[in-house]
């Protein structure tokens, strides 16, 4: 079986009998190491005993608030308070999966860069034993926000911090700042011969994704949404990419990010649209329940309507947890 996104930290965890990720000591300790929780050089005493004791002997210990007190730099005292508490959080539930419902359910002082590592961890064992690369590319969208470029006429996607590396490399370089053009075009694209090679650099995340001339792209997106929610909910469906709405009494939408909420809104109430508005789709998928009695009665059969769209600074961030929150399911499902 191959191996993908190591830097996930997935090879750190336990699974239970039902295959969700339990945590472990190993893994706190490998979160506790991180770059962004390493006490820094002027560090006072409280903080380094505190990051010691924690990383070396007792990951899981409580620690009372007279010790985040003791931390003489205000911001670490915050930084502790949001680490300690995700830590807890995780602690609490039976599993990852458990604890993503909860955080998706109250989000409630958890910042973004913990919600997207979580988020990566449970597709990562979503994925397991999946070897197709468009689907395993697509899936990076879930937790990486990604560069739109158009491109000899089609739309390509990169990953939006390894764009950002690559321009701050080119405007360091004369020759490349000389050469123009969009830093995409320095990056590979996915294809068919290329996808072999995705499990030797998938930590690189230096691949674009070709979504809008490649209907394995989008298909892959489609597969990657299918087993998130057959993961987390317990729900078969099954989704396709599809070029327009054909439904004029549509039943429901989901947003996959803010952006798509918001045009989707609209849409749904029959406001005035802005052309640049509609420009800003990126992806259209209709979803359909295999079991139609998972769906709310008012769906009669019919298809949900799935959005992924760009902001106006052509950034797609997907919000996976609309999936979680956003279906119209007859029961109020979580992890099966």
């Amino acid at each position: 079986m191959k191996d993908f996104w190591l830097s996930s930290g997935h090879h750190l965890l336990d699974r239970d009998e039902r295959g969700h990720l339990v945590v472990t000591d190993e893994f706190l300790k490998a979160y506790l190491a991180r770059p962004e929780l390493l006490p820094p050089a002027d560090a006072c005493a409280a903080e380094r005993e505190l990051h010691h004791q924690l990383l070396m002997h007792h990951p899981r210990r409580i620690v009372d608030a007279a010790e985040i007190a003791a931390i003489s730099d205000p911001d670490a005292q915050e930084n502790w308070r949001f680490m300690l508490a995700f830590r807890d959080r995780l602690l609490r539930s039976p599993s990852l999966e458990a604890a993503y419902i909860d955080l998706v359910r109250d989000p409630t002082g958890t910042p973004p860069i913990f919600f997207n590592q979580l988020t990566s961890l449970v597709m990562r064992n979503a994925l397991d034993g999946i070897e197709d690369a468009f689907v395993l590319r697509a899936a990076e969208l879930f937790f990486r926000p990604q560069r739109v470029t158009a491109h000899d006429g089609t739309l390509l996607l990169a990953d939006a911090e390894t764009i950002e590396l690559h321009e701050h490399d080119r405007h360091a370089s004369p020759l490349l700042e000389m050469l123009g053009g969009p830093a995409v075009t320095e990056l590979e694209v996915l294809d068919e011969q290329g996808a072999e090679h995705y499990f030797d650099r998938s930590d690189a995340f230096d691949l674009v994704l070709n979504l809008g001339g490649s209907g394995r792209a989008r298909r892959g997106l489609a597969d990657a949404m299918t087993i998130w929610i057959r993961h987390l909910l317990g729900v078969e469906v099954t989704i396709e990419a599809v070029a327009r709405m054909d439904e004029e009494n549509w039943a429901w939408f989901v947003g996959l990010d803010s952006e798509a909420t918001r045009i989707g809104n609209a849409l749904w109430r029959q406001e005035e649209i802005e052309p640049e508005w509609l420009e800003r789709i990126i992806g259209l998928f209709r979803l359909e329940f295999i079991q139609p009695l998972d769906a709310l009665p008012v769906i009669d059969g019919r298809s949900v309507w799935l959005i992924l769209a760009m902001t106006e600074d052509r950034l797609v961030r997907m919000k996976p947890q609309n999936l979680i929150t956003g279906l119209p399911l007859r029961t109020n499902a979580g992890v099966h």
